[in-house]
């Protein structure tokens, strides 16, 4: 060998081993997904229809537009950085459905790291009809069952959509495993939530027992029930309403989780399978672009970029502006950003909210 490729050998072998110190640096982390309206399109809001979910074939159920393209990438993309991932299901649904929804799940592509279910029947014959909907002791039970067993130092992304309590159930759940929120005052919301008495001493010894640490880096609501996004805001910035999976991906591409092919595939998903149009994309972007959740150099340059590979109109290349921005701004991915700290929640607020708007935080301006 010469000694130029003794050098380029050399050189390639360092920075292999830059690259393995990065990827070896990075904690694992957990996705953790409600399974009705944020994996699928479930159709339970009636005790009727509930009761024929169990009897759906795995062809019967339908995914949310762009959701399955969306998890895919998650679950490349840490592969690349050969950093441990996890995906997780969370569902309202009983067990009963279980076969189905793991043969929909195969017929995706989906590598689920684990399910839970509700065991609606089990409050059926007992006669307990108000627990039937009764999300938030549940979920959280089931939450804090994971955190204990989720690996050490494993930082967690959240998926849910807006037709129950996902978005306080995230936050409460978020706020217990960072120490945030105080033990005592947790009990008193969930008297005030009217858990289940046996779930609340259930939820206060998981509690206990979590060690604190911030790891919930953002949680994701599918706007499934399109929920003006302003009502979320008294949950901070941590918390980021969607109105479709390809808003979610801009918004994981601009805190370094996916890269730019990822969000190419998820909005070419939207386009090739869900009827979107470039037009409906641009309309999304702008969105997001309004609300501030993109800001303003970030977002030139992938406008650019989207208009570029087709996902947005090509009038949409931009300004002479926006081009600038976009040649001296640096190349978004590789170290995740995390959202700046958030206002301080005061639930006591947003459950009365709750109870006002029919049990659904978040439909009122806090």
């Amino acid at each position: 060998m010469t000694w130029g490729g003794r050098v380029r050998a050399l050189l390639a072998r360092v920075r292999q081993c830059l690259r393995w110190r990065r990827h070896a640096t990075l904690a694992p982390v957990i996705y953790r997904w409600d399974l009705d309206k944020t994996y699928l399109r479930s159709d339970f809001e009636s005790l009727r229809k509930m009761v024929r979910v169990p009897f759906e074939r795995a062809e019967d159920k339908v995914d949310e537009p762009g959701v399955v393209a969306l998890i895919r990438a998650l679950k490349r993309r840490a592969l690349e950085q050969e950093r441990a991932a996890y995906v997780y299901f969370i569902s309202a649904s009983p067990p009963q459905i279980g076969r189905a929804i793991r043969q929909k799940l195969d017929l995706d592509g989906i590598d689920a790291d684990g399910i839970v279910f509700k065991d609606q029947l089990h409050h059926l014959v007992r006669g307990r009809f108000r627990y039937l909907r009764e999300q938030i002791g549940y979920k959280l039970v089931e939450l804090l069952k994971a955190r204990l067993d989720a690996p050490a130092h494993a930082v967690e992304f959240l998926f849910g959509d807006d037709w129950e309590s996902d978005p306080l159930i995230y936050s409460l759940y978020a706020d217990v495993v960072s120490g945030t929120l105080d033990r005592e005052l947790l009990a008193e919301l969930l008297v005030r939530l009217r858990i289940d008495p046996a779930r609340l001493v259930e939820i206060r010894a998981l509690a206990s027992r979590v060690a604190p640490e911030d790891v919930v880096h953002r949680i994701y609501i599918n706007l499934e029930r399109r929920t003006p996004p302003g009502r979320f805001a008294p949950f901070g910035p941590r918390l980021v309403p969607t109105f479709n999976y390809f808003q979610t991906a801009l918004v994981l591409h601009r805190d370094g989780v996916l890269a730019w092919t990822d969000v190419h595939g998820v909005g070419r998903s939207l386009l090739d399978r869900s009827g979107y149009t470039p037009i409906h994309l641009r309309n999304s972007f702008d969105d997001l672009r309004r609300r501030g959740v993109l800001p303003a150099r970030p977002a030139a340059d992938m406008r650019r970029r989207a208009a570029e590979t087709g996902l947005l109109p090509t009038a949409d290349v931009g300004s002479v502006a926006e081009r600038w921005w976009g040649r001296v701004r640096p190349q978004p991915g590789g170290k995740a950003e995390r959202p700046a700290k958030g206002i301080r929640i005061d639930y006591e607020r947003l459950i009365d909210t709750w109870a006002a708007s029919g049990g659904r935080p978040g439909e009122e301006t806090a």
